[in-house]
């Protein structure tokens, strides 16, 4: 069984190794909404996978990390492109929820990166 828990957060960056020509070379924000799917079987007394809160309290920590932060400021994202962002939040989210099973960072409602682990 798979569930899938979304976030949202509101940060700023830049993409420091494209051309200052690139319109992602300056500073600018997005409304970024990060999901965590979690894989395993259902628990055959409680009816879930994992509880939803303990999802919501194992990712706080992080998500208060990203949030309205500069994201070329937070150690690890000086490169801060969709796809670093969601292997960050998947090295830093695995340890306290093993049955992770993706991370997907979407910067625009059209545009994501998905992360499945190493």
């Amino acid at each position: 069984m798979k569930i899938t828990q979304a976030f949202t957060f509101e940060a700023a960056h830049r993409l420091p190794h494209v051309p200052e020509s690139h319109r992602c070379h300056r500073m600018h924000g997005h409304s970024y909404r990060v999901e965590l799917t979690l894989t395993a079987p259902v628990d055959p007394h409680t009816g879930w996978v994992v509880d939803f809160f303990d999802v919501e309290t194992a990712f706080a920590p992080i998500l208060a990390r990203l949030d309205h932060y500069c994201l070329n400021e937070v150690e690890g994202l000086e490169n801060p492109t969709a796809e670093h962002i969601a292997a960050w939040i998947w090295h830093r989210t695995k340890p306290s929820l093993p049955v992770l099973s993706s991370v997907r960072v979407f910067e625009t409602p059209m545009s994501w990166a998905e992360y499945e682990g190493d």
